[in-house]
Parts: C-alpha cells; sequence; structure tokens
C-alpha cells in the first residue's frame, strides 16, 4: 500500500462556483457546508457558489469558503475511497484542513476558528499598510540581501517559501517595493505583485496572532490521529499543546511549504492527493518533487478520475 499524504490550498485558491458540483452529487459534501452556514450565520454555500468574486475574495468570506470546499471534498472521497492519509499538511489556511484531517478538530470547530482567524487578520489589514509579491527565479541569497538592504524603509520579510523558484515577500508597501526593485537588479526572473488586502505572514498580523492565542486557549482541540507537517516549522506534529502554540504563531510567521513536502518525502510519502479548489499546490509540487504525483480532487470528475487510477494501483 502506498504512503499517501491529503494536501489542502490556501487562501487565492477560491473562484465563484467552487463546490457547487460536490454540492450537487454527494450527501457529504452538502452536509460539511450546511454545518459551515450554520456554524458561520451566513450562506458561505452560496458565496462559494454564486460569488459575486468581490464577496468571495475578501478575507472575512474566503478563508472559510475555502475551508468548507476542501473539507467538501475530502468528505466526498472519504464517502467512495478508503484510502487512507500517512500524515496531512496545508498550505497556511489549508493547514486547519490538515488538523481537521487528523482529527484535532471536528468540523464546527474548525470552522469556529476559521471565522475568528479571518476576523481577526481582516481586523489586522484595517490599522497597517500591507502588501505582497510573488519572486519567480531569484537566488535565496539575493532575496535577503535585498529584504535587509530594504528593511530601512520599513517591514519586510519573506512570507512563502513556496518552491525551489518561488519564494513570497511581504511587508509594509515601501518596503516592499524598494525589496522588488532591489531583487529585480540581482536578476530575478520575474516579480508579480499580488492582489491582497494586508501584508500576510508578516508582523503586521502581530496583532491577529496575539487576540488568536487568547482564542485557542478555550479551543476543543485534540492530539491528532495522523502527524501534521506544520508550517511555522516542516515538523510532524501531533501534540495538543503543540498545536495551540503553532496556530497563532503561524498567522506571523513564513509558511515553509517547499520545506514541508521535502519533509513528507523524507517521512515516506509516495504520493500526495490535493483537496479543493485549483491545482495551486499540484504545481507548487511539480517544481518541488517531480518524480512524486500530485493528484487534485475538486468536483465528482477529478474525485472519480482520480479514486479510478488510484485504486488500479493500490
Amino acid at each position: 500500500m502506498k504512503k499517501f499524504a491529503f494536501i489542502f490550498p490556501g487562501q487565492g485558491s477560491q473562484a465563484t462556483g467552487m463546490g457547487l458540483d460536490l454540492y450537487n452529487n454527494f450527501e457529504n459534501a452538502k452536509k460539511v457546508y450546511d454545518i459551515a452556514d450554520s456554524v458561520l450565520g451566513k450562506k458561505i454555500s452560496d458565496i462559494c457558489f454564486n460569488g459575486p468574486d468581490e464577496t468571495l475574495k475578501q478575507t472575512i468570506n474566503a478563508q472559510s469558503a475555502i475551508v468548507a470546499t476542501s473539507i467538501a471534498a475530502l468528505e466526498s472521497f472519504k464517502n467512495e475511497c478508503d484510502i487512507k492519509p500517512t500524515l496531512t499538511l496545508g498550505h497556511s489556511l489549508g493547514e486547519y484542513c490538515a488538523m481537521y484531517t487528523a482529527g484535532v478538530m471536528d468540523l464546527e470547530t474548525t470552522m469556529k476558528a476559521i471565522q475568528k482567524r479571518s476576523e481577526l487578520m481582516d481586523e489586522a489589514t484595517k490599522t497597517t499598510k500591507g502588501t505582497m509579491a510573488a519572486i519567480l527565479g531569484a537566488k535565496i541569497e539575493d532575496i535577503n540581501t535585498s529584504l535587509e538592504n530594504a528593511s530601512n524603509l520599513g517591514l519586510v520579510q519573506i512570507a512563502n517559501y513556496n518552491d525551489p523558484t518561488q519564494i513570497v515577500i511581504t511587508g509594509e508597501i515601501e518596503a516592499v517595493n524598494k525589496a522588488c526593485e532591489l531583487i529585480k537588479e540581482k536578476g530575478a526572473r520575474k516579480i508579480v505583485p499580488l492582489a491582497v488586502s494586508g501584508g500576510f505572514h508578516s508582523k503586521l498580523m502581530n496583532s491577529a496572532k496575539d487576540g488568536f492565542v487568547n482564542f485557542v486557549k478555550d479551543l476543543n482541540i485534540n492530539n491528532a490521529n495522523i502527524p501534521v507537517i506544520t508550517n511555522v516549522d516542516a515538523k510532524l506534529t501531533t501534540n495538543i499543546e503543540d498545536f495551540r502554540l503553532k496556530m497563532p504563531n503561524q498567522i506571523n510567521s513564513s509558511v515553509m511549504w517547499n520545506q514541508s513536502i521535502e519533509k513528507a518525502i523524507e517521512e515516506g510519502i509516495e504520493a500526495f492527493i490535493e483537496f479543493g479548489n485549483g491545482k495551486i499546490l499540484s504545481g507548487l509540487n511539480r517544481k518541488i518533487c517531480p518524480e512524486i504525483k500530485t493528484y487534485n480532487i475538486s468536483d465528482s470528475a477529478t474525485l472519480k478520475a482520480v479514486i479510478e487510477e488510484l485504486t488500479v494501483g493500490v
């Protein structure tokens, strides 16, 4: 039996219409959305299915919408196939789906946590002026030097280690813009400013982190049934108190995705299954570990195709 890791995308993977096919074809998916609507006190299902885009991409909606859709895909798969993961991980927001998969939180608790996280992060963007940019094809040494040289203009740091060719930087607008200019001069292949409302995964999110520390103290969570590779340190995590510490820290720390996937491979993972809208993580994994297959499940067609392919080789 192959060793599988289940993986989940983060904010930015949303698209209007996501999850509707799952909702219409799988009772387990419908139940996920119904519970999410109830816990959140709003029709997040309607925002997923019908948008509009401007509403869906707002942090306070996007985070819960993405989590609900990814878990709906996961539950649909579990109903149709008995393949189980050896470990699990998610990119930033997606880590909450991973914790759900590992039994750290039930669905209601997961949605409550995401609602609070998104509210705190949204509040932080209203009191700080931040932005982010993706850096493609630059040496990490050149990025670090440029960040240091731009820091006299304000806060700037690495947000995401996405793959060997892509780093995302974050921080105050002037400092990020200067860092991008310096990195470009050092030969970066491409720099893409991101359409975000704040400097996520930076110290600009300190207020959100502090608020979440208090929230998770009383959150009903458990030890993990299988290891979760956590974003903040790319380490296997199973202990309840470690999760209480890492969940708030993730908000203002770098996402070590590249390192996390490498850790999964080190643990013997032979294939990844990405649950949720789009194929963002599949694309990153092709750069990190091109020799290892990453499947994607986002609707009934992809679910059927993946199960057919997997059950032939199991």
